[in-house]
């Protein structure tokens, strides 16, 4: 349970320190689950921003609009994965605009938590995972998100390191460690983790060095690790309540540890997820 454990008690290392606030940690991790399935939580999680063949969110732009609905009219928008975030911005507003959506950014508001607070819906874009949980900690958005996510039924659409912060930790990611958060942990949406870009090692390739299927198996050699969703390209989960569903044109694969992987086609119900992390 190192993962979860970290997340929701005390403990050492860099996945055990939550400077932002830390959440009630009830003793017994089967009982956090209930509650967790309990919430409201409504998830949209994409593998990644762009697909071959088409522009910016445009394989994912159905399931958006179909996501946030008619009742949100703005979406904040947390484009901290990037260095250039006006530019950012300027890509995610005019998409959004084209979906019938207006986008606030948090980083153009004076106060970064009040705009979580006020947000309709959120949406995290892609990038450094590490640079973007960083900047989640240090404007002190944590648990303001996870607050409103869980308990106020806020929307909240990831995409590539976006849906990497939403889960348990970030100690899936494929990104390079350019900065050092204060912790691993994520913002912790799901019970489990998940590996966006996810590609199938190639029999034909003659490339020698490890396959993402050996990072994550790597990964699991580690005691008490969640299991690992593999999104691939094309791929999303969505989330409502204690039900997830596999969505988008692409198979996604799921990692847990000592057992076999598992590959799912579109439409499957991965709901069990959401209640056996491991």
């Amino acid at each position: 349970m190192s993962d979860r454990r970290s997340f929701y008690s005390e403990g050492t290392g860099p996945e055990a320190v939550v400077l932002d606030s830390d959440p009630p940690s009830p003793a017994d991790p089967h009982q956090l689950l209930r509650v967790i399935a309990d919430m409201k939580r409504r998830l949209l999680l994409v593998s990644n921003s762009t697909l071959h063949g088409g522009g910016y969110l445009d394989h994912c732009q159905t399931q958006i609009q179909d996501f946030f609905g008619k009742d949100v009219k703005r979406v904040l928008f947390v484009p901290y994965a990037l260095h250039d975030r006006d530019s950012y911005t300027k890509t995610a507003r005019d998409k959004f605009r084209t979906l019938g959506y207006n986008v606030d950014s948090i980083h153009e508001a004076s106060d970064p938590v009040d705009a979580v607070r006020k947000a309709e819906g959120i949406f995290i874009g892609g990038g450094n995972t590490f640079r973007l949980l960083k900047s989640l900690y240090d404007n002190k958005v944590v648990t303001e998100i996870r607050r409103r996510v869980l308990e106020d039924g806020v929307p909240y659409m990831g995409s590539s390191a976006g849906t990497n912060v939403a889960t348990i930790s970030i100690s899936t990611t494929n990104d390079m460690p350019i900065v050092y958060p204060p912790s691993f942990s994520a913002i912790g949406l799901v019970p489990f983790n998940i590996n966006p870009h996810y590609l199938d090692p190639d029999p034909n390739s003659r490339h020698m060095g490890e396959t993402r299927e050996q990072r994550i198996r790597q990964y699991h050699e580690e005691p008490d690790t969640p299991c690992v969703l593999g999104l691939k390209e094309g791929s999303m989960l969505r989330v409502e309540g204690h039900r997830a569903t596999l969505l988008g044109t692409t198979k996604a694969r799921l990692f847990s540890r000592g057992q076999t992987s598992v590959e799912y086609d579109p439409g499957s119900d991965l709901s069990f997820l959401l209640t056996d992390a491991h």
